[in-house]
């Protein structure tokens, strides 16, 4: 791996720092009754460098962790680490993330390098199980929590980060669109 400091991180370089945001809302699957719980959420994105794929693909590499917490009771309900990938001769963005419930996502998408210096950037990637982009999961989620798709929309400028992303779960005998929407602030 290179040099944190020196690696061209791309569109990726918006990212990192800290971010905070307490304008999430999470609409997620109950037995009984679907739940929309408001959160709160802090972001911490770092440089990591960048990687040699068999000596023919640069990947920059920016790692990160997601800590949320529900506002009605302060717990953390979701715990996420991962990073973000940026490969610039193919103009690939990637998300790979693991999801301490059984779950990893490497999610991608293209990024038009001509926007690579814009105030704002969006970044849209998506996974499928089974394809190219995918999902891998235990067998307990396999079987009682399945993730069929993940979509994720993320963008960003130098002081905020929005992001809105749907996960679509085989889960209680039925397909359902578990979403999850923030507007954070760097700090």
């Amino acid at each position: 791996m290179a040099n944190e400091k020196t690696a061209d991180y791309g569109p990726l370089e918006l990212l990192i720092g800290t971010w905070e945001g307490d304008k999430g809302i999470d609409f997620a699957p109950e037995p009984d009754e679907d739940a929309t719980s408001p959160y709160y959420e802090t972001i911490i994105f770092e440089r990591a460098g960048d990687v040699d794929n068999a000596d023919e693909q640069v990947l920059s590499i920016v790692r990160y962790h997601i800590s949320v917490r529900r506002k009605s009771n302060d717990e953390t309900f979701h715990d996420q680490v991962g990073y973000w990938l940026w490969d610039k001769e193919s103009q690939t963005i990637m998300n790979s993330f693991t999801i301490p419930r059984g779950l990893c996502v490497l999610a991608g998408g293209n990024f038009d390098i001509k926007k690579v210096n814009d105030p704002e950037i969006t970044f849209d990637v998506a996974a499928k199980l089974g394809k190219e982009w995918g999902l891998v999961q235990s067998p307990f989620m396999n079987e009682k929590a399945k993730t069929l798709e993940f979509f994720q929309k993320l963008t960003v400028s130098k002081e905020e980060l929005s992001y809105s992303q749907t996960t679509v779960l085989d889960i209680y005998g039925r397909d359902f669109d578990h979403t999850d929407e923030n507007t954070l602030k760097k700090v």
